[in-house]
């Protein structure tokens, strides 16, 4: 094993990392609800101790549903990005094949005509 394959993270180190991030991100977002319910309530202060409870508890929870939603929203739209790039990049790819299959005949074609012109002016 060399230097640079020891220090290449392995598959299930990608995927555990990956896992790891999600978590520490959507922990981030549920921290940020709740302070965002917390000031809510404190700027309502009429409100009971019961009331400001309830209300974070159902501020957080739409909260966390509306991230989700725009979390699934963006990956449709990257999705559907990716596949649109990949369509395009394959038929960039196959006119620019098909060019330069144009140009190498066109180049074939003139080199077999002064070919030939020159085998028959040597005659």
């Amino acid at each position: 094993m060399t230097d640079r394959d020891a220090r290449r993270p392995s598959p299930d180190a990608s995927v555990i990392a990956a896992e790891a991030e999600g978590y520490l991100l959507a922990r981030e977002h549920q921290q940020d609800a709740l302070r965002e319910a917390q000031a809510l309530c404190s700027a309502l202060p009429w409100l009971t101790t019961a009331q400001a409870e309830d209300l974070t508890r159902h501020y957080v929870a739409h909260r966390l549903h509306l991230s989700r939603q725009m979390l699934r929203a963006t990956l449709r739209r990257a999705d559907e990005l990716s596949r649109e790039y990949e369509a395009r990049y394959l038929q960039l790819r196959r006119d620019l094949l098909r060019r330069h299959g144009a140009w190498a005949s066109g180049l074939l074609v003139c080199v077999a005509g002064v070919s030939g012109a020159l085998c028959s002016f040597g005659r």
